[in-house]
Order: C-alpha cells, then sequence, then structure tokens
C-alpha cells in the first residue's frame, strides 16, 4: 500500500508538472485535518510522510500529568508509564495513530482536500505559464462556442477568443485550428483565464515578427499599426541600417513574406508606410497612394488640412473613407482632405474675411468662430445678430457694412473687365478667321 502511494505521488508530480514537494505537504495538511476532525481540534498531532517507506505516519502527543483534566492532550502518570516505564510528570509522550481509523468519511474528507490543493497548484502553474506568454501567438483548436465568444483548446488549458476581438465576417466552426495574439490572462474562482485576439493591431506586429527576420532582430522597427479588421491596415516602419530598406524587408521577395500575414489575417490588405519624423512628410507616406499637393500643419490642434488634385479625392479618401481614416488613426492627428479647387474657394473666402475685419479692426477668429465664414453670412446677418459677436460695437458694424460693398463693387468691375477682355478675344478670333487665306491659297509673296 505504502509503495503504491509513492508511486501515485509521483506519478502526480510527472504528469501535471507539480512539485512533488508540494505534493508531499497537502497529503500531510490533509491527513493532519481529518484526524482533528475525528478526533477533536484540541489533540496535539504530527503527520509526516516516510519517504522509504511510502507510508503516512501520525503521532499523537500527551503530557504527563498527575490529574487529567484533558484526556486529548494530558496522560496520567499511571497510564503514561504503562508505555514507558521511565515515564516522569511533565514529560511528552507520542502515540502512533493509525489512518485506518480514520473512518470512510475522514479519508473522504482528506481526498478533497488533497484533489482541491493539487487542482488549485495546477491552475497556479497554468496562471504562471501564460501569465509570462502574454504578447506572444498561441495556437489551439475550436472547442466550442459560448455567450462571450469562442473557447480555444491550447492543451493545457483553454482561452477565450471574445466576440469584440474575432475579425468580423470570419466564421469558425469546431475543430479548426486557429492562431491567436495572447493579450490577458486573468485569476479567476475557477482557474486562470487566458484572453486572445485576431483583431488586436500588436497580433499584425507579432506576425511581422514571425515572418520578417529584420523586424524580429530590431533592424526594421514597426512603429504604428491601423486596422480595419478583416478589410485594410497600415504598419509605419522604419530602418535603423541605411542599407536595409524596410518596405522592401517587409514584403519579401516577389511580396512572400507579406503575403504570409495577409493570408493568416483572410485577405486582410496591408499598405507599408515608411515612418517620418516629419509629421507632413509622414502623412505623404500615409496617404499613399493618393499624390499631394499641399499640407498645412496645425501643431496645437494636432490637424492636417490635405490638399490634392481633384482627379485624386476619391482616392485620397479611400472606400467609405478607410484611407483617410487609417492614416488618420496611424498618425494620431485628424486629417482634412480638400481639393484644389475647393481649397481656393475656402481660400478666397478666407482672404475676404480678412480684409473685412482689418476695416473693422476686429478679429478674423471672432467672426469664424461665430459661424460667419463667408462674406455672404456677414452681410445677410442683422445688425442684432452682429452685435452679439464679442468686441462687434455699432460703428464697427458699419465699418463691417461699408467694407462688404466696396469689396463687392470691386468684384463687380473685376467680372465686368473680364467680360470685356473675352468680348475683345473673341472679336479678335473672328477678325483672323476673316482674313485667313482658304485652304490651298499660297499666301502672297509665296512661290
Amino acid at each position: 500500500m505504502g509503495m503504491e502511494l509513492k508511486k501515485a505521488i509521483d506519478q502526480i508530480s510527472k504528469d501535471k508538472g507539480i512539485d512533488r514537494d508540494m505534493l508531499v505537504d497537502t497529503l500531510e495538511e490533509a491527513v493532519r485535518s481529518s484526524v482533528l476532525r475525528k478526533y477533536g481540534e484540541d489533540m496535539d498531532v504530527e503527520v509526516s510522510y516516510n519517504d522509504e517507506q511510502g507510508e503516512i505516519e501520525v503521532y499523537q502527543f500527551k503530557a504527563v500529568v498527575e490529574t487529567v483534566e484533558n484526556p486529548a492532550i494530558e496522560i496520567s502518570l499511571d497510564d503514561a508509564r504503562k508505555s514507558d516505564p521511565g515515564a516522569q510528570i511533565d514529560d511528552e509522550l507520542g502515540f502512533r495513530l493509525s489512518i485506518e481509523d480514520l473512518g470512510r468519511i475522514a479519508a473522504q474528507s482528506a481526498k478533497q482536500v488533497i484533489i482541491q490543493r493539487m487542482r488549485d497548484a495546477e491552475q497556479e502553474i497554468i496562471y504562471e505559464e501564460y501569465k509570462d506568454r502574454v504578447g506572444e501567438i498561441v495556437s489551439g483548436i475550436i472547442q466550442r462556442r459560448d455567450k462571450t465568444g469562442w473557447i480555444i483548446n491550447l492543451g493545457r488549458t483553454e482561452a477565450l477568443l471574445p466576440k469584440e476581438e474575432q475579425i468580423p465576417r470570419e466564421r469558425y466552426k469546431r475543430g479548426d485550428r486557429v492562431q491567436a495574439y495572447l493579450i490577458e490572462v486573468r485569476r479567476e474562482g475557477r482557474g486562470p483565464q487566458v484572453i486572445v485576439s485576431r483583431s488586436h493591431p500588436d497580433y499584425m506586429v507579432a506576425l511581422f515578427k514571425r515572418e520578417v527576420p529584420e523586424v524580429a532582430d530590431g533592424t526594421v522597427s514597426i512603429l504604428g499599426v491601423a486596422r480595419d479588421q478583416g478589410s485594410r491596415a497600415k504598419v509605419a516602419v522604419t530602418s535603423h541600417d541605411r542599407d536595409v530598406d524596410p518596405v522592401g524587408a517587409c514584403v519579401g521577395i516577389r511580396g512572400s513574406r507579406i503575403q504570409n500575414v495577409v493570408q493568416e489575417l483572410r485577405g486582410e490588405r496591408i499598405d507599408i508606410v515608411v515612418w517620418s519624423p516629419d509629421v507632413a512628410t509622414y502623412a505623404v507616406n500615409a496617404l499613399s497612394p493618393a499624390v499631394i499637393t499641399r499640407i498645412t500643419v496645425d501643431e496645437d490642434e494636432k490637424m492636417l488640412e490635405v490638399v490634392v488634385p481633384d482627379s485624386q479625392l476619391t482616392l485620397a479618401i479611400g472606400r467609405k473613407g478607410q484611407n483617410v481614416k487609417l492614416a488618420s488613426k496611424l498618425l494620431g492627428w485628424k486629417i482634412d482632405i480638400f481639393t484644389e479647387s475647393r481649397y481656393g474657394e475656402l481660400h478666397a473666402e478666407l482672404q475676404t474675411l480678412e480684409q473685412i475685419a482689418s476695416v473693422a479692426e476686429i478679429s478674423v477668429d471672432r467672426l469664424l468662430s461665430s459661424g460667419y465664414d463667408t462674406m455672404e453670412k456677414l452681410d445677410n446677418a442683422t445688425d442684432e445678430e452682429l452685435l452679439e459677436i464679442e468686441s462687434i460695437t455699432e460703428d464697427r458694424i458699419g465699418d463691417i457694412r461699408s467694407a462688404i460693398n466696396l469689396l463687392r463693387s470691386f468684384r463687380a468691375s473685376e467680372a465686368g473687365a473680364a467680360d470685356q477682355d473675352e468680348d475683345q478675344d473673341e472679336d479678335q478670333d473672328q477678325d483672323e478667321t476673316q482674313d485667313a487665306p482658304e485652304a490651298g491659297t499660297p499666301d502672297r509673296g509665296e512661290a
């Protein structure tokens, strides 16, 4: 029986990966608890495991006294000398107990304590193992689905792939093998809860580290990832070696490296963007393949005004605004995109407002913040509405009206002059047409 217990301890320690000494301590504590539960909490009991014999030894200790008041911890001198003829008052004698005398209920309690302690130890081992693997890619098999997401069997434990961490429109079924990014390990009453993700931006970083040696060894760094999971992503890279092209390293020969990442993400398109410390240059790279003609940087508001040719607007914005949204997320800046024609109109309107504000000696920002971003809105406003603008007085309202009338007259005169020039050009074209020789007839003076 003893050797069977020893083999069981060795086998459990090997199969479960639990420290053998911890198992022995658990066994001793379980037996001690059962003894005290059966015979009383007052007993002075010592439990030890004899590794050579493979047996649990239980000893009860009693003090030798003249008058016994508590039989659980005291023994009379006469009774003590029956076991040890040399016993004296105040001596302490140990008596071996047989664990077979504990009874079925006590034995069952000991078994439950051992099982629970083993389970706790195994869970602690799993927690420590996976806690140190946060940030790694793990692989497992889809086992089942519950209300929070998919349960993945990782071998020693299970992982949860929550709904919010899945790639949209990605479908799974039982038995599918999947890879995911380990993002968190939680301590819970029923055991450690391993949380994984397939939509996390760092999952893409981990995939590139696996596929691209230059990223794994630090020659190429990934400085930003923006994902529209399952559809498109932008990855910002830079090289710490001037001889290594970061884009080429990530793409690989004939796109072999990046294609492995794309396949793992079920066809998610990936744009590799060259990072730059200059935000304007970085923005141009992030908005590729659109052509950028002008960028205005507002450092305080972290906002970019980007001007593109009229024909490039759709390309710059992308389908459903995807391209500009991903670029904005990658940079961490707000991006407003204008066509050249629209920007010219807005710029001309702003110049007009600046001229009006200058005449009235007020700030153009106050006009804009009050919602008057065009001369027409300002002209249509009543005096009462204009007086609500800070620093506007009745005298300045008169200046504003005068400036608007002056600018309108100037624009009308410019338009009239332009029409007159256009009429003269048309008349000149007609005269040239009348004077032109007929086809096939040589001009005078020519042979």
